[in-house]
């Protein structure tokens, strides 16, 4: 097919679109093209009105290229130009054949490829020959009548071929327009552009969307330029052709006086329709020289001479070093500026962090340092990271001997820094700190202040924070409502938990195993077993398969009311299931027996806690200091108490009284008073009740020798 197409034709072929996709063949070479005997096959049908019509024969072109050139010899400039036609000519011929052999199949499906192939030769013979003879115009400009006054195709069949012709070109414009689409998507300025806006936050659709914007701008820029260029070069050919030769000789012939105007006034400054005489333009150059210094910052001093060994020996100084006299020497040497301050710090940082931190601190005293806001914020926040709260603290009374007033920045970091040390006055007062200032507090500092209020034992002001929270539309996370649940559970504030629950699950947190264990403790622990267990139930109806702690948790609950019966029953039904105790449950059925004094039965609960290869919880051995003192058991009792001594550290206030009172009750009223001394120490507070009875027992009681 290639061979059916001359140069010429293909650029006859180029007028049918303003885009002109094929305009750039300019060969004068011709290729050559042979016949093919008549075909008789299918001269009957009615779509081709044919008559014998000799059909050219295609000479297969891959071994051998017949072409005729002006010249002996092609340029190197002209075999590229050619390679170029080639390209374009397959690509128009491999998309007519292949949308017209289409055609032809749909309106003659019975007829096989051998002659569905001849019909196409044919049909691009012929339009090649109406193409060489100029017309094929006549159907691209609308006429009704066949383009040549024979009439070997039908008007239909002319009709299809432009339609047809058209689409290709179509097609290959919209192809040409994605090849240099795909150029300008991989520009630089425009990868730089999307960089750019991915660190602002721009993701996904819309940052695909605005690629292709810049690309398709980009594009159509480079082809603005680019129809420039072309409108100067028509202009300097017209030029050589004489054009411009005309209009010089007319102006030379007409001679001009040329003198200077006389000035009047102020001189003003006109560049593209701006006045910049105007004072304002001042101003706005005093901004564009302050903008500068911050896009192209000041470059450092150069350090060498003695500058340099002073330098060397600030960067290989220790901690315990007195580095005061040298940074005053290194001062009178090089007279730093900030940049230099910034330069050494930067040094000293990769060599030294520890040094670092301190010297960085001396330097905010340095007035050619320029201390700012940002400076102060940035040691706190190393401070607090290291938990070093005495320096975080020293740097900003230092802030505030200056008269700095704190920023958000640092109001968060003093937030974060006393809710994590426990501080729950100091961060309540950095944060409405930040209120007072205007500043909406972020998700951090109020996850910050409700942990604060919840290690401190207050989950109500946490959770105002989280309905504070939830009415700026910012949703808490699992871990502050998991918090907060387990906070209202160990107080046994069972509203608050079955509040938190409720809130929880209507942001889209599906019930846990572990919230359901803090609900079934939390009822237990307000002394509502039945609530504890329809929780429970709920539970195992949720799919979760309660483990040996939830089911102490739960056994725990029947305990609060001394409801064994139903406890037992539990167990059993359980025990059907499958489930074996573990140390958790015996741990609660020993501290329930204890306080019925059933101690054969808790001792055997014992022996199972042992055959499981673990040693008693902590909290087992004050129920048994508590069962043998109250049973008198004085060995038993003893040894107990000395293991609670021992731990004394992870007694709670409650479990001091409980010790104390079981002391009271079996007679040991010297470990009670020592205990009493112990609990003090950790700055709990005896109950008045108990103060009395001690002081009663002390006259009425027998005595006990105390734990050595």
């Amino acid at each position: 097919m290639k061979q059916l197409i001359s140069k010429r034709t293909i650029d006859k072929l180029s007028k049918l679109k303003a885009t002109q996709i094929l305009s750039h063949f300019h060969s004068k070479s011709s290729i050559p093209t042979s016949s093919l005997p008549p075909s008789t096959s299918w001269t009957k049908c009615r779509f081709f009105q044919i008559h014998n019509t000799p059909v050219p024969k295609f000479v297969s072109w891959s071994g051998k290229r017949f072409i005729h050139t002006d010249t002996a010899t092609d340029t190197a400039e002209e075999m590229v130009s050619e390679t170029e036609d080639d390209a374009t000519m397959n690509d128009f011929l491999s998309r007519f054949v292949w949308i017209m052999r289409g055609k032809l199949m749909e309106v003659y499906p019975d007829f096989e490829k051998k002659t569905i192939d001849e019909m196409l030769l044919v049909i691009v013979a012929k339009v090649v020959s109406e193409l060489e003879k100029g017309g094929f115009d006549q159907i691209v400009g609308g006429k009704s009548s066949s383009p040549s006054q024979d009439d070997d195709f039908s008007h239909d069949l002319w009709k299809t071929v432009w339609e047809v012709s058209n689409v290709v070109l179509e097609d290959m414009e919209k192809a040409k327009k994605k090849d240099k689409m795909k150029n300008f998507l991989q520009a630089e300025q425009v990868k730089e552009m999307c960089r750019f806006a991915g660190e602002v936050g721009i993701r996904g659709d819309m940052l695909r969307e605005y690629r292709f914007k810049w690309a398709r701008e980009k594009m159509e820029e480079s082809e603005f330029y680019y129809s420039l260029e072309r409108f100067k070069e028509e202009e300097q050919q017209g030029t050589e052709y004489g054009i411009g030769v005309v209009e010089h000789q007319s102006r030379a012939e007409d001679p001009k006086l040329v003198a200077l105007p006389k000035r009047r006034g102020k001189i003003n400054y006109k560049i593209y329709g701006l006045d910049l005489s105007d004072s304002k333009w001042s101003q706005v150059a005093d901004k564009i020289h302050e903008a500068e210094k911050i896009i192209c910052p000041q470059e450092p001093k150069k350090i060498d001479g003695k500058c340099k060994i002073i330098t060397e020996k600030l960067l290989s100084s220790q901690e315990q070093d007195d580095y005061s006299p040298l940074i005053a020497e290194w001062v009178q040497l090089l007279q730093p500026s900030r940049v230099d301050w910034i330069n050494l710090l930067d040094r000293l940082n990769n060599r030294n962090p520890s040094l670092y931190l301190k010297i960085a601190e001396h330097v905010l005293g340095e007035e050619s340092f320029q201390t700012n806001m940002r400076d102060y914020s940035k040691l706190i926040d190393a401070h607090a990271r290291d938990n070093r709260r005495e320096d975080a603290e020293r740097i900003i009374r230092k802030m505030s001997e200056n008269g700095i007033v704190p920023d958000i920045l640092t109001s968060t970091i003093m937030v974060h820094m006393y809710s994590k040390a426990g501080d729950l006055d100091r961060a309540k007062a950095a944060f409405e700190s930040l209120r007072t200032q205007g500043f909406l507090p972020d998700m951090g500092v109020y996850n910050s202040m409700i942990l604060a209020y919840v290690n401190a034992g207050d989950p109500k002001k946490g959770e105002s924070l989280m309905k504070e929270m939830e009415v700026r539309d910012i949703k808490p996370s699992k871990k502050i409502y998991m918090a907060l649940l387990r906070s209202f559970s160990q107080h046994g504030d069972a509203n608050g938990a079955h509040r938190i629950a409720t809130t929880m699950q209507f942001s889209g947190f599906q019930p846990t195993l572990e919230s359901c264990m803090l609900l079934v403790e939390a009822f237990g622990k307000a002394g509502d077993p039945d609530q504890a267990r329809q929780n429970f139930d709920y539970m195992i109806k949720l799919g979760h398969k309660p483990d040996d702690r939830c089911i102490a948790t739960m056994i725990a609950a029947y305990e609060k009311n001394n409801l064994l019966d139903k406890a037992l029953n539990l167990l059993i039904e359980l025990e059907k299931d499958g489930f074996e105790p573990g140390v958790a449950t015996y741990s609660v059925l020993v501290d329930w027996l204890s306080k019925m004094q059933l101690i054969d039965e808790a001792e055997q609960l014992l022996d199972k806690i042992a055959e499981q290869g673990e040693a008693p919880p902590f909290k087992v051995h004050i129920s048994l200091c508590d069962m043998y003192a109250r049973a008198n058991v004085e060995k038993k009792a003893l040894q107990a108490l000395g293991v609670l001594e021992a731990k004394q550290e992870q007694l709670e206030p409650e479990d001091f009284e409980r010790i104390i009172w079981s002391l009271i009750a079996g007679g040991f009223v010297q470990d009670a008073q020592k205990f009493q001394g112990l609990m003090e120490a950790r700055g709990f507070t005896v109950s008045e009740q108990l103060q009395v009875t001690l002081m009663a027992s002390q006259t009425f009681l027998r005595r006990r020798p105390s734990v050595r």
